[in-house]
């Protein structure tokens, strides 16, 4: 058992070195040298503010036909570099202090099942894939927009020495700054969804401690390693999720704005890339918020779980009052099967060990009822999830941050639509 789990503590490492160091140096985040260091903060002013700013004021091309000005560049521009500064920033700052093993909980790996490690395994490869799939079509849309933009433009398009030639780099160099700022941006919220994933991956494998005799320490044990682990990623990633958020919703709403004046015209020749990079910044917040939410809902099913357990254990000692509680061990059994509590043909969906509506397996040989008690009174009142800054990510959070959006976004409408009606008058 110990050489299988060296031999997929190995593998993982070899998964690390393969996909994301590949990743962080693709990006040039591999600050593992003083040299290193200074490529990756030079990339990174180069194509996060050098390369915007020039195309934004040398290429704003405001002379060009209707279909080759770019009346929503400088939101593009600004969003996109402002989340890959985010991105940048925190990751720098995770791969300084903690390193990719450490940051990923990979270092951890020791202490959990081999059902755990092999699907953490298939989560780090499937995030790369993910990674690839949503970057790679979005930037064949911008490399698709941008060579038409220059193919069908040249004549119009500021340029300098040979036309050919000016075009090509500058074209390079645009493609190669968004893809830089957008892949930052969506690799930073693959790394917080690994991280919750993990923990998603404990606690359902913690679950099955409630089917099977099992001391109160060891329960304690588990769980408060479980909560010491969701409080580190909250630390870590609160600002980066705060920030994420606010940036996000001002990005939209500014560009909701622009776009619903009455003296805009609104086409895919303008608009085009103003709906791509809104596309990508909403996308990262739905994997963080998404993750985060989940990890929450998943850590307080263990609550419910754990008094279900207990109900469950004392409904058993009613019905078997006065008989010898050791006589026959019933672990394998549930309520008979009259007592159909759930449909099998009912649909369930995503139901896992938290989350089902089944009756758990009872044994004889269980913890008594004080104990049971304890237990279900402390998981009541340690309500474990993601925090940002001491606010709860469920899905009670979601439905508020869903409801001050949608307040503000009517409220933005009404004010459009008063001044509009005003112009007219």
């Amino acid at each position: 058992m110990e050489n299988e789990a060296h031999s997929l503590l190995s593998r993982n490492r070899g998964l690390e070195l393969k996909s994301f160091r590949l990743c962080l140096n693709w990006v040039f985040l591999d600050q593992s040298s003083l040299w290193r260091v200074g490529l990756s903060w030079s990339v990174f002013f180069v194509l996060t503010i050098g390369v915007p700013i020039i195309s934004h004021f040398l290429l704003l091309c405001s002379d060009c036909d209707k279909q080759h000005q770019r009346p929503y560049d400088a939101v593009v521009q600004l969003s996109l570099s402002t989340f890959a500064a985010i991105s940048f920033i925190s990751l720098s700052s995770w791969s300084r202090k903690y390193g990719i093993r450490k940051f990923l909980f990979l270092d951890k790996l020791c202490d959990v099942s081999d059902k755990v490690r092999q699907r953490y395994a298939q989560e780090l490869q499937k995030s790369v894939k993910l990674l690839c799939l949503f970057v790679l079509p979005c930037f064949a849309a911008e490399s698709a927009y941008r060579i038409w933009w220059y193919a069908t433009g040249a004549s119009q398009i500021p340029y300098f020495g040979n036309i050919y030639i000016s075009d090509i780099i500058a074209c390079t160099l645009q493609l190669s700054s968004w893809l830089y700022r957008t892949a930052i941006f969506i690799l930073a919220c693959i790394f917080y969804q690994l991280t919750c994933h993990l923990q998603i991956l404990r606690l359902e494998d913690f679950a099955q401690v409630f089917q099977k005799e099992t001391e109160v320490g060891s329960i304690l044990a588990e769980h408060l390693t479980i909560r010491r682990n969701l409080r580190i990623i909250s630390h870590r990633f609160r600002l980066f999720i705060l920030s994420s958020l606010v940036f996000v919703t001002a990005s939209q709403f500014i560009a909701l704005l622009m776009t619903i004046r009455t003296s805009t015209t609104v086409n895919i020749y303008e608009a085009g890339e103003l709906a791509l990079c809104s596309i990508s910044l909403v996308t990262g917040l739905f994997i963080c918020l998404r993750s985060a939410t989940k990890i929450t809902h998943r850590a307080q099913a263990i609550t419910s779980l754990a008094a279900k357990w207990h109900a469950t254990v004392n409904t058993l000692d009613d019905a078997d009052h006065g008989e010898n509680p050791t006589a026959q061990i019933v672990s394998s059994q549930m309520f008979p099967a009259g007592m159909d509590w759930e449909s099998e043909t009912e649909e369930e969906d995503g139901e896992d060990d938290l989350d089902n509506k089944k009756l758990v397996p009872i044994f004889a040989h269980t913890i008594s009822f004080q104990k049971r008690e304890a237990l279900v009174t402390y998981l009541e009142h340690s309500r474990a999830g993601i925090t940002v800054y001491g606010f709860m990510v469920d899905r009670t959070g979601i439905r508020t941050i869903f409801g001050i959006e949608l307040a503000l976004l009517l409220w933005l409408l009404k004010k459009t639509i008063r001044t509009s009606y005003s112009s007219l008058c």
